[in-house]
């Protein structure tokens, strides 16, 4: 398998995090999103990827995109070390957190948005910053809020093993914490990323372990 990927994307981060938790080995191709303009803009790459945008997942000759939808291939194709738990109330359960951060949080600050703030927008560095710590804030909250009223978190986002939003979780508390936010009012997403953060497959997918890593 070839991952496109950037150290820094979440997107891509969430792709690394399960391929190491499933144990996949995979050939890492860096796509630096802010060299020469971007190189997720260059024609070859969109050959891979009409959207311009990472990850990108290649496996036997077929191109994946969107992390949600490759890790849940990866999840149908490489059953193991399962990302989803066994029962629909907790597949639904799992799903909701997932999408609560890569659907409904992590869009408004990525860095194509960011980029249109402040350039055909006009707006400055500190109303920049003022969007990104408002929808970061906004979704935490939602996901601390889940996590606390719905129960069904332990060591992890739902029980005591791994999941996809755990996939999805880190790489938003790594921005979080790129950025200095306190995670004092979200003591559920601080635990479970704490938690995390000790497994060798987190560890090895942290933007600090890749081979681009600036």
């Amino acid at each position: 398998m070839k991952l496109y990927t950037y150290f820094r994307s979440s997107a891509a981060y969430r792709v690394r995090i399960a391929l190491h938790l499933k144990g996949l080995a995979y050939d890492a191709v860096p796509v630096h999103l802010l060299r020469d303009g971007g190189e997720q803009r260059a024609p070859a790459y969109r050959e891979v990827n009409p959207a311009g945008l990472v990850p990108a997942l290649v496996d036997n000759g077929i191109v994946l995109t969107q992390s949600l939808a490759i890790i849940e291939y990866l999840e149908e194709v490489h059953p193991m070390a399962p990302l989803l738990p066994q029962d629909a109330v907790g597949r639904a359960r799992v799903r909701a957190l997932a999408q609560t951060i890569a659907c409904d949080t992590h869009p408004l600050m990525n860095l194509r948005v960011l980029k249109h703030l402040k350039g055909p927008m006009g707006l400055s560095e500190e109303q920049k910053m003022d969007w990104y710590f408002h929808w970061m804030g906004e979704g935490m909250r939602a996901l601390e809020a889940h996590l606390e009223r719905d129960g069904d978190s332990g060591r992890f986002c739902y029980g005591d093993t791994p999941t996809i939003a755990d996939c999805c979780l880190v790489p938003q508390v790594y921005n979080a914490q790129r950025f200095d936010i306190d995670l004092a009012p979200y003591p559920n997403v601080a635990r479970i990323a704490a938690n995390c953060a000790d497994l060798p497959a987190f560890k090895a997918a942290h933007p600090s372990a890749q081979p681009d890593t600036e």
